[in-house]
């Protein structure tokens, strides 16, 4: 029968519960005892896995990733005083884990539970380690692998595992349980799901020692699904026949005037001028939307609003004076490459492939920014393909399959740049440094070859610069990974939240709400040429785009399915340009022509002069992760709005829209229609106009009580209203 054996016999060997020949098998380390000390915490990060220290003087590896070095910790370390072969239950593991003597991490298993039972024999079996003969573990399945739960319904997973000499083990009360959305679904030690309030569509990680499964649950809402939007296109689609199949009916569309205060500042980061709006609104053509969409894509605007995210997340940071030169080229040449459209694949690769100096080859300036070539792997991983590397390079990524062999193969394309110092102060001229040694391991010291994540090692002759290849293999057609990357990051652009979240996180445990609709959409990518453009008007063209953010009676539970639009606040640099195109005021920053706009600075020195930036969370360009960028209010944001000087400032512009409608012959109730629709977009509401008019005929008095002059109260007046409309969340807030 072999020497190596299941759990179920050696826990039935220990109850005395079968024959002498049943009981041949032993126990396996790898297989039975690492992963009862995964499931009881043991190795986990807060415990004996720590900082790669361990605690108390014992150390894991993370996960159990690494048995053998787990092996020699428990069997061979102290002096072999944590395990007793003579004496199993006096064994200082199962005392701590049982709590018999003083633990820090308390109990962590029960002397009657099958898994202390199971570590018990394996230490009475002669604490040995796995022979290479010993069956390995192939793969784990989780059954069922999905299913339609009710809302607060509960679903039992059984999880099977297999091995390389064909047998099949039930794991389910030894994998670990997670949900990718604790909002949705909670998960119990024994597999058991349960489902919360929330419709959609949620899954569960199921993990045994480095394989993984997934269990995919609809959870339907139960309310009828009578009338759908028409669909514009393919997005339209896959998203309402996915909310019919969770029955959760969408929003209707927007009106006029949301959807162009909408796409032009998710396009352009602007709002519309009272002159686009008055011709947005007053059109009868039914192509205005998909035109405005076209218009606002060939404006510089747009690729001002875009170089703003991309430089940001390229680390375009400045560090000291010097810099300056350096960030000026580089967000030049983002923005340029947007302007023209330039494809995706191509600004990837002219920024990957970069050699030269920054002068002659802008691009080279990613590489003064991020030096060592496990940061380049890391940022290029996560940026371009959404998969996050850190993890990888100290131990196996507890939450996919790459290893440290595929993080040091990533890394390998970037170990023949040279550097040869310019006579620039902190920037270099940067080559292919031909001959350089082999990439290696850091762990192993062993070498390593280029190889993309999922694929074989590639061969490249010394005067081939292996950054090339990485580019063709990121470009690729067939690539799992760059254009779902791309576009997930595009969709909560303009959704607030993507497909995928978080949008830089794509793994096989972390599938997307709507896995059609994410492959139609990189289909569609990759079929236009890596057309970014493309990409935004496809979205913002759609009926999905267009949905009203007001809720019915049924979809205001709903948070990933996209049958309303999420409102979300304005971004710090789209707010202050926002406040001052209202306010006909301007900003001014160092260095930089009079009228630059906020969302056009070039780097992230502003943000000392600004304390409105800093305040609304402008991001330093300091990581690759959208999250850097401050989302959420603060009390600061809106103490600032109500009563900082600068904003004041604003509110009384010389020249401003406040002085100028003060000095303006025309009745209030036009100047009050210009001020609702420099700020919405829209035609004010009889009510709205009527308050406002009443505030504009009230007589206004000094600190002492005397009446001010016609012109300077009517001044004031003016103030007070826009600064009454800028503190309004409809001002603050795309919706």
């Amino acid at each position: 029968m072999g020497r190596w054996v299941g759990s179920l016999a050696a826990w039935l060997l220990a109850m005395g519960a079968v024959s002498a020949a049943e009981s041949v098998r032993a126990v396996s380390f790898i297989n039975d005892v690492v992963p009862v000390l995964t499931k009881a915490s043991c190795n986990s990060g807060a415990c004996h896995a720590k900082a790669g220290m361990g605690q108390n003087g014992f150390q894991l590896s993370l996960l159990g990733f690494e048995p053998q070095e787990d092996y020699e910790h428990l069997v061979k370390e102290a002096r072999g005083r944590r395990l007793s072969a003579t004496a199993p239950e006096q064994s200082l593991l199962l005392l701590k884990a049982a709590s018999a003597v003083p633990h820090g991490g308390g109990r962590r298993l029960d002397p009657e539970s099958e898994a202390y039972r199971l570590v018990k024999t394996w230490i009475a079996q002669g604490m040995k380690y796995d022979q290479s003969t010993d069956p390995k573990l192939v793969s784990i399945s989780v059954q069922p692998a999905r299913g339609t739960l009710k809302r607060k319904g509960e679903q039992q997973l059984k999880v099977m595992a297999r091995f390389s000499d064909g047998r099949v083990k039930d794991i389910t009360k030894l994998a670990l349980y997670e949900a990718n959305d604790r909002s949705m679904a909670e998960t119990e030690e024994n597999g058991r799901v349960r489902i919360l309030d929330i419709p959609g569509n949620v899954a569960v990680m199921v993990r045994f020692q480095d394989k993984t499964a997934v269990f995919n649950a609809s959870v339907p809402l139960g309310a009828p699904v009578k009338h759908l939007p028409p669909s514009k296109n393919f997005i339209d689609q896959f998203v309402f026949t996915n909310l019919k199949q969770i029955s959760v009916p969408p929003s209707p569309v927007c009106d006029d005037a949301t959807f162009i205060r909408r796409v032009s500042l998710d396009i352009a980061g602007r709002l519309p001028t009272v002159a686009e709006a008055e011709v947005f609104l007053s059109s009868t053509e039914p192509s205005k939307r998909d035109k405005l969409v076209d218009t606002l894509l060939t404006s510089p605007d747009y690729a001002d609003f875009f170089a703003n995210k991309w430089t940001a997340l390229l680390k375009n940071k400045r560090d000291a004076a010097s810099d300056i030169s350096a960030n000026f080229a580089f967000h030049s040449w983002v923005r340029d490459s947007l302007l023209a459209n330039k494809p995706y694949d191509q600004l990837v690769r002219q920024l990957l492939a970069a050699t030269g100096t920054i002068e002659g080859n802008p691009p080279v300036a990613w590489y003064k920014r991020v030096k060592q070539p496990t940061e380049q792997l890391e940022d290029v991983a996560q940026l371009f393909l959404g998969v996050r590397m850190q993890c990888a390079q100290c131990h196996h990524h507890p939450f996919e399959r790459w290893s440290q062999h595929d993080y040091y193969s990533m890394s390998a394309f970037f170990s023949q740049i040279g550097r040869k110092p310019t006579a620039t102060a902190g920037e270099d001229v940067i080559f292919h440094k031909r001959g350089m040694a082999q990439a290696e391991n850091k762990k192993t010291k062993l070498p390593v070859k280029p190889a993309g994540l999922g694929d074989p090692t590639l061969d490249i002759p010394p005067d081939e610069d292996p950054r090339l290849r990485l580019a063709d293999w990121m470009g690729n057609k067939a690539n799992p990974f760059f254009a779902k990357s791309l576009v997930n990051r595009y969709w909560k652009h303009f959704f607030k939240r993507g497909l995928i979240e978080p949008e830089d996180d794509i793994r096989d445990t972390n599938p997307p709400s709507n896995p059609e609709l994410l492959d139609a959409l990189a289909k569609h990518f990759v079929e236009s040429g890596f057309d970014l453009k493309a990409v935004v008007r496809v979205i913002t063209q759609s009926s999905t785009y267009q949905l009203s953010a007001t809720p019915n009676q049924h979809n205001g539970v709903d948070r990933q399915n996209f049958s309303h639009f999420y409102p979300r606040r304005m971004q710090a640099e789209v707010l202050l340009d926002s406040i001052d195109q209202f306010t006909g005021a301007k900003t001014d920053f160092a260095d930089l022509p009079p009228g630059t706009r906020a969302i056009a600075l070039p780097d992230n020195s502003y943000n000392r002069g600004s304390a409105f930036l800093k305040v609304f969370g402008r991001p330093e360009g300091a990581s690759v992760c959208e999250c850097e960028r401050a989302s959420s209010a603060s009390l600061a944001q809106s103490l600032h709005l109500m009563n900082a000087s600068d904003v004041k400032g604003k509110l009384a512009a010389s020249g401003g829209r406040a002085e100028r409608l003060a000095k303006d012959d025309k009745p209030a109730a036009q100047k009050i229609r210009e001020l609702y629709l420099a700020a919405f977009a829209r035609e004010p509401q009889s009510h709205e106009q009527a308050v406002a008019e009443e505030y504009l005929a009230k007589p206004r008095e000094d600190a002492q009580g005397k009446p001010l002059p016609p012109d300077q109260s009517r001044r004031i007046a003016y103030e007070d209203l826009l600064w009454a409309l800028i503190n309004t969340k409809e001002f603050l807030y795309n919706h």
